[in-house]
Parts: C-alpha cells; structure tokens; sequence
C-alpha cells in the first residue's frame, strides 16, 4: 500500500494487515480521488473508520489542510500514528467509537469538507454515521461525503443528501454524496 499522488507519492503506508479491515487499494483510490480531485486543496478532511489512515494521508498528501482521523482499534490507531510519524505529518488522531469522534466534532463546532466513510461491510454504520453526520452538523454546506461499502443499497442516506457520482470496483461500491 502506497500514496499514488502529491507530495508523498510513492511512500509506502503499513496497515495493510490490519485485522478486520480492507485497506482501499491502489487502483481504486486513483480513481476515487480523481473524482475527488477539486474538494482536496485546503480542506478539512475527516476519515471516519480510518483503518491505517490511508484515504485521510492520500487527501493530505494532495493538498488537504488538515484530516482527522477515527477508529476504535487500538492496532489501527498505532499504525495510523506510526504512518504519520513516517511521514512527519501532524495531524488529530482519535482513539474513540465514531459516534462519540462525531459528537466531539459537534461540541467543537467543528465541520468537515470530505467525510470518508469506510466502516465494515456486515454492519449499517454506514447509514448510522451518515445520519449522525447529518444530524449534527459536522458536514460542512458545499462538503462531500465518500462512503465504501459492498452493496450500493447499503449507501443508506437521508433526503437531504444525493449521489452525484457512484461506481464499482470489484466487489466495492464507491459513492460520492453530497448536500442537496
């Protein structure tokens, strides 16, 4: 696993084996990001279910101004740390359950112009976060939310968001929301 662009293409990232996640690989997250590619200069990236942190240091490697990074896993928050530490990046790295990260966020007023929403597959955290996401705040008006899952039906998402771009890779889905 590697940064396919910006200013730490071709650094490697650890966290590829990280139990119980699926880091996006390369040629998937080339695409995505292409889609992505105006939002990232100055944003406020958040990588919610960060896993190694690979989509959040991907935005920041290509202009994003800061990313906060979320996971409950302890492996996954060491090696997100470490990555970090690697790269001689400062950022906010979150030890906590997304749920109580989103609530942080809306206490602090803060909001986020990219959400990446990579949970596991066998749950409905996507439409959990999203809604709490919504909910709260924390998406800023012109942001973008970018989940994963396996299923595009499973992109559950209120009607005050659309997909204004979805595509397949393999067995993934990738959609891109944002506000109506």
């Amino acid at each position: 696993m590697k940064i396919i662009s910006g200013k730490y293409k071709g650094r490697k990232l650890l966290g590829f084996d990280i139990p119980g996640t699926r880091p996006t690989m390369d040629r998937v997250k080339e695409s995505l990001f292409a889609m992505i590619q105006a939002k990232i200069p100055d944003s406020i990236v958040l990588d919610l279910f960060a896993g190694s942190g690979n989509l959040g240091i991907e935005a920041l490697s290509e202009g994003a101004k800061t990313c906060y990074f979320v996971d409950k896993s302890k492996k996954a928050y060491q090696v997100i740390l470490n990555n970090l530490k690697e790269l001689s990046i400062s950022s906010s790295v979150y030890f906590l359950d997304y749920l109580k990260a989103l609530n942080e966020f809306s206490k602090g007023n803060i909001s986020f112009d990219i959400i990446f929403l990579d949970p596991p597959y066998e749950t409905d955290l996507i439409e959990k976060s999203i809604s709490t996401i919504m909910s709260l705040g924390v998406l800023s008006k012109d942001g973008i939310i970018v989940a994963e899952s396996d299923q595009l039906e499973k992109i559950i998402y209120p009607s005050n968001l659309e997909i204004v771009k979805s595509k397949k890779y393999g067995d993934k889905w990738v959609a891109i929301l944002r506000q109506i």
